[in-house]
């Protein structure tokens, strides 16, 4: 988190100017900032503390990309609202990014493990034969441990 932050910092300036696109900033933010933020994102259990915190980041970041927004009603400038940012920023959030990163790592590996292992045969849903799995007389395993029912 404080890599990510060190590196908002350095980029605030950019993400910050009126002179760049929204476009270029998102690219900016995507190319740049996402990655630092989410390095090493396969070795977290994330909290619920931590995925707030995530959250929160990104929206700091979308609200110096997006800047202010002007009130219907008043006309004002006022800040933008948490959904007007995720409805503005298409992407899915960093949370999202960060648990399917990390699911499909376990895939790619659970895959490279070859079809003889067990998790492999689960990841792919084709038991080995013999294995109590649809078998026709039918039953059903108890909490993963007991097979319960003909055969």
């Amino acid at each position: 988190m404080r890599l990510g932050n060190a590196c908002n910092h350095l980029v605030q300036n950019l993400l910050s100017s009126r002179m760049l696109s929204k476009n270029l900033k998102l690219k900016i933010y995507r190319s740049i900032i996402l990655p630092v933020i989410s390095y090493g994102c396969e070795t977290w259990s994330l909290t619920l503390r931590e995925e707030r915190k995530l959250k929160v980041f990104e929206n700091v970041v979308s609200r110096r990309i997006f800047g202010p927004g002007r009130d219907e009603v008043t006309g004002k400038w006022r800040r933008l609202h948490n959904k007007e940012l995720n409805d503005l920023y298409s992407s899915p959030n960093i949370v999202w990014v960060i648990k399917s990163r990390r699911r499909m790592r376990w895939a790619g590996h659970v895959a490279h493990l070859g079809e003889e292992r067990g998790v492999y045969r689960v990841l792919v849903g084709k038991p080995k034969e013999g294995d109590h799995w649809g078998s026709p007389g039918g039953g059903m395993w108890v909490y993963g441990l007991d097979w319960v029912g003909p055969g």
